[in-house]
């Protein structure tokens, strides 16, 4: 091996993706991702890999290398073929798991390509069916590569590309000889990266003798985040994350708010559910236009909005002095995002508020921005019941206090209160616990303990678009007909394959159309539409609010169903005396129809004729 040629990587503000040789379906896919422009590490590796250069990159995690070597290998591979045509080792299951999940979006735009993981813990089935049928790219640990290399299931005669990410751990994990077997069971002609944090002799003599004349790069890092942030972390299974950020909603006294997702499509998923729990909430992504991204900004720079659900692309040189609390509802893939993110807050000397959601296979990649920042992030817990409680009565009190202050408007209504405690005969503390409630409305100001959690003081019309599971329904009653008693079918263009449920769609037509909880009838979920029962007499301009209506990021073109057997009409009570209606009712096995208040399960009716 010739003389390695060695450059420092340091950040280039005015680059962009479109500056490295990039193909414009990589771009595309690079610009859905969020990301503006390219770290040192991509910036100096991306066009080296595209100019069929082997690369040594001295780099730890989160510098954005997996971009760095990912992006360069689905520019060139041409997929399709039955042998794998690029390896990347992993020293661990959780790398392996991130770097495939990176492949795979960043191939959103490119058909056909076909990715890998395999590691131990998972069974080989799975891994074997995938290598029958042929896969082109395979991210996996040493020690399962060597298990399919010595059972002849894997074949790497016709590799064209190796990464070793994390090089150096992998020596340190004992796995030196299995990286020697494999890049020996490789064709010499292939490219190989190299990435490793630090160069000692064994990978210093590895890349000597399996790399042809490499590139070498070091990244200079700049992975500071202000002193001025309180950084910290809740650890949460996927499914209660919204849970967990509407409690945080709750206790956390912030101005104005960043929650970043990693998908635009969760953009607006986040974004429609916080508005159907009542809260001032608008979703911007890459795909928002310039003009409609300025008025968002404009509005939460006024006040006149509270959160804004973004991914990176589109948070991307927002400054807006009220933003208190950024929340990393998911964690970024590369620490210079979460760098980024973290730093919308906390802006010019002021303080700032930033606290991720981890899932618990997220724990190394929270490890690994701790190392990045140097800066520890502190553990919380979920708010409890009670830590909900004592805000919502602080709360209460100042809303009185503030009241007291208006001096003519308390004159007025004492002469009030003192006729009908003079007419009644009740005392008045009785008077201001009635009042109380009726200002509340029908929402408790307190939470139960084991009650799901919504806002204080919003009304159940604005919940229903994120009921409780089938076993925390609460006290609802049955559902109330609309004042014609008829309903009519109305067809949307979203389904399962949007993941859709009948909360989100009671959720968005409630908001957009202004319609009230008896409004709902049947909803029936379909592959790539939904059914909705909305009442017969639906007024022009409600269709014409709920004709511009967005279920996860897709228009839903409501139109009155026209198939077979003509839309569904009628109201009252279904055939079993149930209610009709969407009241978080059971799901029908046999067919995904929901009906409401159904407590037990029946089988599909089957119509005659």
């Amino acid at each position: 091996m010739s003389t390695t040629e060695s450059a420092t990587a340091t950040p280039d503000e005015t680059q962009t993706f479109a500056d490295l040789g990039l193909s414009e379906t990589i771009l595309k896919a690079v610009r859905a991702m969020g990301y503006e422009k390219p770290s040192a590490i991509q910036a100096e590796t991306i066009p080296l890999l595209l100019e069929g250069n082997d690369v040594i990159g001295m780099a730890q995690t989160g510098t954005g290398k997996t971009a760095a070597f990912a992006l360069p290998i689905l520019d060139r591979l041409t997929p399709g073929r039955k042998k794998p045509r690029a390896l990347v080792l992993a020293p661990t299951r959780e790398l392996a798991l991130q770097v495939c999940e990176a492949f795979e979006q960043y191939a959103g735009h490119r058909t056909g390509v076909h990715i890998l993981p395999v590691y131990g813990g998972q069974g080989y089935g799975v891994q074997l069916s995938a290598l029958r049928r042929g896969v082109d790219i395979v991210v996996g640990t040493p020690g399962r590569i060597m298990d399919h290399l010595d059972k002849g299931t894997l074949d790497l005669s016709e590799l064209d590309y190796l990464v070793l990410d994390e090089a150096d751990e992998m020596l340190k994990m004992g796995f030196a000889e299995d990286v020697e077997t494999i890049l020996a069971s490789t064709p010499d002609s292939k490219q190989v990266a190299l990435f490793s944090a630090t160069m000692p002799t064994q990978i210093r003599r590895l890349s000597q003798k399996y790399l042809n004349n490499p590139k070498e790069i070091t990244v200079k890092r700049s992975t500071a985040t202000s002193s001025t942030i309180t950084q910290r972390y809740l650890v949460s299974a996927y499914q209660q994350k919204l849970d967990a950020l509407t409690r945080i909603l709750e206790v956390e006294n912030f101005a104005a708010m960043i929650v970043f997702t990693r998908t635009k499509n969760e953009t607006e998923t986040v974004a429609e559910k916080l508005r159907a729990r009542g809260y001032a909430a608008a979703a911007i992504s890459g795909d928002v236009a310039q003009p409609q991204r300025e008025r968002i900004i404009a509005q939460l720079r006024d006040g006149k909005l509270d959160i804004v659900v973004a991914t990176d692309v589109a948070a991307r040189g927002l400054d807006v002095e009220r933003i208190s609390h950024v929340i990393n509802y998911d964690l970024p893939i590369d620490n210079e995002s979460y760098v980024h993110r973290v730093g919308r807050t906390g802006r010019a000397g002021r303080t700032g508020d930033a606290i991720s959601f981890v899932t618990p296979r997220e724990r190394g990649r929270l490890k690994s921005i701790e190392r990045a920042t140097k800066q520890p992030l502190t553990p919380m817990s979920l708010p409890s019941a009670d830590d909900v409680n004592a805000t919502r009565l602080s709360r209460f009190d100042d809303s009185i206090t503030a009241a007291l202050d208006k001096r003519e408007r308390v004159d007025r209504f004492r002469d009030i209160i003192n006729h009908y405690v003079e007419h009644h005969d009740v005392p008045e503390v009785d008077v201001a616990a009635a009042l109380a409630i009726v200002a509340q409305g029908d929402t408790p100001l307190l939470l139960d303990p084991n009650e799901h959690v919504k806002p204080a003081g919003f009304s159940e019309r604005k919940e229903r678009g994120d009921r409780p599971d089938r076993g925390d329904r609460g006290d609802r009653g049955p559902r109330r007909n609309s004042s014609s008693g008829n309903f009519v079918a109305y067809r949307i263009a979203v389904g399962r394959r949007h993941k859709v449920e009948p909360r989100q769609i009671v959720g968005a037509l409630a908001n957009e159309g202004g319609l009230d909880r008896g409004d709902f009838g049947r909803i029936t979920i379909k592959p790539d539409f939904s059914l909705v029962e909305l009442p017969a007499d639906l007024p022009g301009d409600v269709l014409g609010r709920l004709s511009r209506t967005r279920i996860s990021g897709v228009l839903i073109d409501i139109e009155k169903d026209r198939g077979p057997g003509g839309p569904r009409q009628g109201g009252g009570r279904s055939r079993d005396g149930d209610s009709r209606g969407y009241g978080g009712g059971k799901r029908d096995e046999k067919k995904q129809t929901f009906t409401g208040n159904e407590r037990h399960e029946r089988k599909p009716r089957h119509r005659k004729g």
